[in-house]
């Protein structure tokens, strides 16, 4: 129960922060820089309980590399969704807003954004932070958190950059987005986790076999 509370943690200071620095009216490069740090920061804090993943994603990807517990992979992902949700009704308790702008986005436009930046993401994460070559490393908090910051410069402009099925649901919960478009979030970015995990086994084919972790990020073989 403690790295699914972890997860949860994570996860709703990731949507806290978005929901805050978006809606507040930050441009420029406030809210990428404020989003990727919170992540960076979270995965330092919680790496060492849950693996930081605070995203389904990461999850998933993990869990096809061989690095989560397979009964580990809907609780975390039910927390993580716990804690966007959670994230969302604080942001619009304490910042109401009757009606968020809703950014009106080419779908398949999006979705092929949010496809390659989750798969970067994802990608990552599991070279960063799974792979032996870099174990007991210190910069994986680091370079995950500022690959978001680079998708969010990169794609804010055709994409509401979530690259995480949590923070999709945490968006669309705050009025951000359209419920509607939930689809293209979750499809896109399950998507791109699974295709980064198969990019990972491929250009590391002996940690194909690697047993299972108890979903940590940071492991020994």
């Amino acid at each position: 129960m403690k790295k699914y509370l972890m997860e949860l943690i994570g996860t709703f200071f990731l949507v806290f922060t978005i929901g805050m620095s978006v809606l507040a009216g930050g441009d420029g490069v406030i809210p990428p820089l404020a989003i990727g740090s919170v992540l960076m920061v979270m995965i330092y804090a919680g790496g060492h309980i849950s693996g930081g993943h605070y995203n389904p994603a990461v999850t998933l990807g993990v869990w096809l590399r061989g690095r989560c517990a397979t009964k580990d992979v809907i609780p975390y992902m039910l927390f993580q969704a716990m804690g966007a949700v959670l994230a969302g009704a604080v942001v619009r308790y304490v910042m109401p807003i009757n009606h968020p702008q809703i950014r009106h986005l080419a779908v398949m436009p999006e979705l092929l954004a949010e496809f390659l930046f989750t798969f970067a993401l994802v990608f990552v994460v599991l070279n960063s932070a799974t792979s032996d070559d870099n174990n007991g490393n210190s910069f994986f908090g680091l370079a995950i958190g500022f690959t978001v910051v680079a998708g969010a410069f990169a794609v804010g402009g055709v994409a509401s950059a979530a690259f995480n099925p949590a923070v999709a649901v945490g968006i669309s919960f705050m009025g951000m987005v359209a419920w509607t478009k939930i689809w293209v979030y979750l499809l896109a970015n399950f998507a791109g986790g699974a295709f980064a995990a198969l990019a990972f086994h491929a250009l590391a084919p002996e940690t194909r076999g690697a047993a299972a972790k108890a979903g940590k990020l940071q492991t020994n073989p």
